[in-house]
């Protein structure tokens, strides 16, 4: 039922981390130069955008490198 050369859900997951990151990182941008961005935000100055996206990016990018599909030293083929 388990094939051993499939390609792992946590590849694509961390693929779609690293795009909602950069988005969102894209998206927040505008906020640090603008201080007429978002008046009424209440802590806006601690760009909660940014720093969620940026830990998306990174997460993501961790789970594309952690599991690629052409390597080797997975944990799954040591067995």
């Amino acid at each position: 039922m388990h094939e051993d050369h499939g390609i792992s859900i946590w590849f694509f997951i961390g693929s779609l981390l690293v795009v909602y990151g950069l988005i969102i990182v894209i998206a927040s941008l505008p906020a640090l130069f603008s201080a007429a961005a978002a008046p009424h935000v209440v802590m806006a100055h601690l760009h909660a955008g940014l720093w969620w996206g940026a830990l998306m990016l990174l997460l993501g990018i961790f789970y594309v490198v952690s599991f690629w599909p052409d390597k080797k030293d997975h944990p799954k083929h040591q067995q």
